[in-house]
């Protein structure tokens, strides 16, 4: 295993990197051998793959997580004049993919036991111009679906492997950003669906609107995702269920040696992307601990400068929330001895 560091980082991808070579290589040569880099056949197979890994008859592989959510906003008809419910507490690219498409994210405030979307307070927010509501996954914590009346798309970005595939959502959104639980070595996302007419719109959008016969029906951009990246996402899919099992583990044995800490609420489908936890003097917690901190996220998104102008209702428990959570080292190449020393500084 990994030689444990003087203080065990927060993160530290270089290891996922080295325990996946030589397959990494193996997998961009053969991409670079085939002379074709954008939707060819590695592309084809991971959306296959991750379909079947997620439970759902389709996924369309994008540039981004954040273009997820916007091409999947637009093939549900969401557009200028729509309103769209989001939760405070997420970080700004779930706001920025409802801003893109020309609506207006309602900022609703979260349950102060797990910083999710409230579905009490979720439907206190739809007007007649609500035409969406985007639960999202915090830190890898299923958020309950929200029913509401309006179509719902799941923001997974940090939850891959932690859905229940029979959600009654019309999509979810997912990142493939390096960090992920099922990160790659670029950018990338995907949007997953049982919708095969949403699916054909997303793979139409994401690839400026460009039919057989070079025709053009709908005005979008580009989202392609390159075949080198699905390539590096196929090899690291197989991993992932033993990877969320090792995060688990992590989290519960830091649970264990600190029960009285305040930890985001559990869940039996929890993937851990982040194991976090509120403590009362953040900047004091972190100075003292032995090990890599980070904050996921400062800012509730109505702290935000640029999103002020859309908050309508203070949202008191997201920016409690913003204020005192604190992410703790949680990465499946963590050795034993890197947790026993974060279990011994919890304890």
């Amino acid at each position: 295993m990994t030689t444990m560091t003087a203080q065990p980082p927060v993160l530290d991808l270089a290891r996922r990197v080295a325990a996946l070579q030589p397959e990494l290589g193996a997998a961009v040569d053969r991409v670079l051998a085939s002379g074709w880099f954008l939707l060819g056949p590695e592309t084809e197979a991971f959306e296959t793959e991750f379909a079947a890994f997620c439970g759902r008859h389709h996924a369309v592989a994008v540039a981004s997580g954040t273009e997820a959510l916007r091409l999947a906003l637009r093939a549900l008809g969401i557009g200028a004049g729509d309103e769209v419910v989001v939760p405070a507490m997420t970080a700004v690219p779930t706001a920025a993919a409802v801003c893109a498409t020309g609506a207006t994210p309602v900022f609703v405030d979260v349950d102060r036991e797990t910083a999710l979307l409230d579905p009490a307070r979720a439907a206190g927010a739809v007007t007649e111009r609500t035409r969406a509501a985007i639960p999202v996954h915090l830190y890898g914590r299923p958020a309950a679906v929200p029913d509401v009346g309006v179509a719902v798309l799941e923001d997974a970005a940090q939850a891959h492997g932690a859905l229940d595939p029979g959600a009654p959502s019309a999509a979810a959104a997912y990142s493939f950003y390096p960090t992920k639980n099922l990160g790659g070595i670029g950018d990338g996302g995907a949007v997953v669906t049982d919708d095969g007419d949403l699916a054909a719109q997303i793979r139409l959008l994401r690839a400026h609107g460009l039919t057989n016969g070079y025709e053009h029906t709908a005005v979008s951009g580009n989202s392609r995702l390159s075949e080198v990246e699905a390539a590096a996402l196929r090899i690291e899919l197989r991993k992932l269920p033993e990877w969320n099992a090792r995060r688990r583990a992590i989290a519960q044995a830091y649970r264990d040696a600190a029960p009285a800490m305040r930890w985001q609420a559990p869940h039996e489908r929890h993937v851990y992307h982040l194991c976090v936890a509120r403590v009362d003097d953040r900047d004091d917690f972190r100075a003292r601990m032995p090990f890599g901190t980070a904050v996921h996220y400062p800012r509730a998104l109505t702290q935000q400068p640029a999103y002020r102008r859309y908050v309508r209702e203070p949202c008191p428990e997201a920016e409690s929330w913003a204020a005192e959570c604190v992410s703790l080292p949680c990465f499946p190449e963590m050795t034993d001895d890197e947790i026993e020393v974060v279990c011994r500084a919890l304890r």
